[in-house]
């Protein structure tokens, strides 16, 4: 589509003045030029696009960015942040002009890519192409859970629309498929998906690399399709949103025509406007095509005045507060669990749900711990209707669905999801729910292929999210399906994520401690690494306070010559090695330390309570060592594994890779006589 060198102001007509689309693509242009770096490409070409739909369509409330009833946005291409400052600063959040020209600065409230709670209207940090998208699926998926919930007869509380604006990189990654074709299938009717069809990325035009019939794809995922809008005619995109709006039953795609830069007269429709300022000349040249003889990051009174969205974003607010407050009357017991779990509070059921956990955990005797995670599983759900998960295609194998699963597919106010085998999607998707609020995700797979979730998983400790991850099948042992599934390095990659809680319990009642853990937590997600074989049951002492230590001395004896550190299934070969080694006089401390990452953030003092600095550590799990060679030390050893498996019986691998108890207590033998 060939587009003038000057914006012709077709707007007008349309009732939306001029200077409002020039406003968006001026501060975005400015703002990359201060910076010296940045995306104004995008933002320039989504002007009209996003004026249309955030000055009528979108319900939302400068005053009050959290309210419930509000309508989502996300910026999946997250690079065209200046898009979403520029619309922020103008419709009237607290987002000052002088943080738009902190583009990009340290501890600005703008920087690179839009983060969570970090800059007041941001729904989700994005920036790894994709995500943006099936973070919007989860949102969406959350309000038609919680709408089908907590709605009554004359009394709709939840009833809002998702919109997610993506460009041809977010489609070119597969994630885009895996969240596109559940979303179809789970006829997510609030979602809205406008693609920034302006067929250029950083290496040029996407035609070479890139030609798939993206209306015809969505259309078989079960999506409703608005085809070939010219995103630069405001008229023609609110009648595309018309439409999308119209249909309840079918996601919908709006395929918006652009161009990249628009209104550049020499570098509009080019590659150079994606990742790179215009430049001084380009952009005093972009000045007089769009007729804004402005200077740089000034917008007049009469521009901030029509973009003003504080008098309807009021309105829409206390419009819902007036429904919640009947609601609240008609329904006071729905209305309060309503709003403890939009706050992420737990229920003053936990504690005993803990408990009966933990019971039932105490007595389930030698079981896996990915069955002893079920039975936990169990006993939390009965106290928190908040729980919504499921795993990827491994439900029964992960034990992740349970006697109170009900598949949202066949009941909308549902809480298991069945997310086939889209380990990425599924995780992506877990993070919308969690932003969302009111949901406490949770979801499974092997741990082996933990690896195709791992940029969500990073994404949910980045920003913080209360999100339960099961990784079930945790090592060697998993025996004869061989090395492709037997998970190496994983544990290892995942405890490098910063501000993800990694859990590899040792036993049933550890498990239920995690678990609890996990939920307890607010600040971050967390990984429970489970394992296939059965375990048996181990000391019940220290399990009160191992949520908060990450480790427990369960073998101890006066003057221990070396501590035995080991997590999940080798914990068994360090108490058995215990046991051996007393026999010869030689007494041993045991610890348990399922969390190294709570274990870590104890102070210098209690660290050395558990594990002493005057005597040597042996480290015993069944995957990568390298991570255990500092509390290990020079006088230590890590019984480990740095090499892929084998597909043979377990009791053969471990034997072959040294998992045994007389392998264990050799090594005790050798640190502490050296």
């Amino acid at each position: 589509m060939t587009m003038p060198a000057t914006i012709e102001r077709q707007d007008v007509d349309h009732g939306l003045s001029w200077p409002v689309t020039a406003a968006l693509r001026a501060l975005a242009m400015d703002a990359v030029e201060a910076a010296k770096s940045g995306h104004p490409g995008a933002p320039m070409g989504m002007a009209e696009i996003a004026a249309v739909l955030w000055r009528g369509v979108l319900r939302h409330d400068p005053a009050d960015p959290h309210w419930p009833d509000r309508d989502r946005f996300v910026l999946s291409n997250g690079h065209a942040s200046m898009l979403l400052y520029g619309l922020l600063h103008l419709t009237g959040y607290d987002l000052s002009i002088a943080e738009l020209e902190r583009f990009r600065q340290l501890h600005s409230k703008t920087p690179g890519h839009p983060e969570y709670k970090m800059t007041p209207g941001v729904e989700t940090t994005t920036g790894p192409l994709g995500q943006g998208f099936a973070n919007a699926v989860g949102m969406a998926l959350a309000e038609k859970t919680l709408a089908a919930q907590f709605n009554r007869p004359g009394h709709t509380i939840i009833d809002h629309r998702t919109f997610v604006v993506m460009g041809d990189g977010c489609l070119m990654e597969g994630i885009s498929h895996e969240a596109a074709s559940l979303a179809g299938r789970l006829g997510l009717g609030k979602l809205v998906a406008i693609w920034d069809d302006n067929g250029i990325s950083i290496d040029g035009k996407v035609g070479e690399w890139f030609s798939d019939d993206t209306p015809a794809r969505f259309r078989a995922y079960g999506w409703h399709v608005v085809e070939a809008v010219d995103g630069h005619d405001p008229a023609a995109v609110a009648a595309a949103l018309a439409r999308a709006l119209a249909e309840t039953e079918k996601p919908s795609l709006i395929c918006a025509r652009t161009t990249i830069g628009r209104g550049a007269p020499s570098k509009q429709g080019h590659q150079d406007t994606h990742g790179a300022p215009l430049g001084a000349d380009e952009i005093a040249r972009t000045r007089a095509a769009m007729d804004w003889p402005h200077a740089p990051f000034h917008v007049p009174a009469e521009v901030y005045a029509e973009w003003d969205g504080s008098a309807r974003g009021k309105a829409w607010s206390g419009e819902w507060q007036a429904r919640f407050s009947a609601y609240a009357s008609a329904y006071p017991e729905l209305a309060a669990e309503f709003t403890r779990r939009l706050a992420g509070d737990l229920p003053a059921g936990f504690a005993e749900a803990a408990a009966a956990a933990l019971g039932a955990e105490t007595a389930a005797g030698s079981v896996a711990t990915r069955k002893a995670g079920q039975i936990a599983l169990t006993a939390f759900a009965k106290a928190l209707p908040e729980l919504l998960g499921g795993s990827a295609d491994l439900a029964h194998s992960n034990l992740t669905i349970h006697p109170g699963s009900k598949p949202v597919t066949r009941d909308p106010a549902g809480n298991q999801v069945f997310f086939g085998v889209r380990e990425f999607g599924m995780s992506a998707i877990a993070n919308g729910l969690a932003l969302h609020g009111g949901f406490i995700p949770y979801v499974a797979t092997f741990l082996v292929f933990s690896d195709y979730a791992r940029n969500a998983v990073r994404m949910s400790a980045l920003m913080g999210l209360r999100v339960v991850y099961v990784f079930t099948h945790d090592s060697i042992a998993v025996g004869e399906d061989g090395p492709t599934h037997q998970p190496i390095e994983h544990v290892e990659s995942l405890r490098l994520i910063p501000n993800l809680d990694v859990w590899r319990p040792a036993d049933a009642a550890e498990t239920a401690v995690a678990w609890q853990a996990a939920l307890a937590r607010r600040d971050g997600p967390s990984a429970l690494i489970l394992t296939r074989q059965a375990l048996p049951p181990q000391l019940s002492d220290g399990l009160d306070t191992l949520a908060a230590t990450g480790a427990r001395v369960l073998v101890d004896a006066p003057n221990a010559c070396a501590t035995l550190v080991a997590t999940g299934s080798e914990l068994r070969l360090a108490i058995e090695a215990a046991a051996r080694l007393a026999a010869e006089g030689r007494g041993v401390r045991v610890v348990s330390m399922p969390c190294v990452e709570r274990f870590e953030a104890l102070s210098a003092e209690a660290r050395a309570a558990l594990v002493p600095a005057d005597r040597p550590v042996v480290v015993v799990e069944a995957g990568a060592t390298r991570g255990w060679r500092g509390l290990a030390g020079p006088r230590g050893r890590v019984i480990g594994i740095d090499r892929f498996g084998e597909s043979a019986p377990e009791r053969d691998l471990l034997g072959l890779f040294g998992f045994t108890a007389d392998a264990v207590a050799e090594a005790v033998r050798v640190t502490s006589a050296a």
